[in-house]
């Protein structure tokens, strides 16, 4: 059903300088910032040759990246996300199989202007998983 890993997310409690961090210690090329509002968060990728890893930083004291923050106050690796081609399909299967899709159940248009949903992190090893049609 997944497909290849998008992306790694990263709550950040200053986007600014975590995205220096990523470009001018690491050298990385790291996107200009975009708020999601219906995400609640600001958000910056940083382009890695396999991958991408998304940094997240909180919109408004009602996002959930701001509720993770005051839990971890470093920050910290927040969700990865999967691919899957065809997303309703692999809701389907995984409430089949007894997978708990956070929220209503219907994908939102995620960072990249495709469909998202989240996975229970409770049914995947302790890690939140988003999964992003392609």
């Amino acid at each position: 059903m997944i497909g290849r890993l998008n992306h790694v997310a990263i709550a950040v409690p200053d986007l600014a300088t975590a995205s220096n961090t990523y470009s001018s210690t690491l050298g990385a090329k790291v996107s200009e910032p975009e708020d999601l509002p219906e995400h609640g968060v600001s958000v910056v990728f940083v382009e890695l040759p396999n991958t991408k890893i998304e940094l997240l930083h909180p919109l408004g004291d009602n996002s959930p990246i701001a509720k993770y923050l005051d839990k971890n106050t470093s920050g910290g690796m927040h969700h990865v996300c999967y691919e899957v081609e065809d997303i309703l399909a692999a809701r389907d299967q995984l409430v089949a199989d007894g997978a708990k899709i956070l929220g209503d159940g219907e994908p939102k248009i995620g960072a990249h202007g495709k469909p998202v949903l989240f996975l229970s992190p409770k049914d995947f090893c302790g890690t939140l998983v988003e999964i992003e049609q392609v």
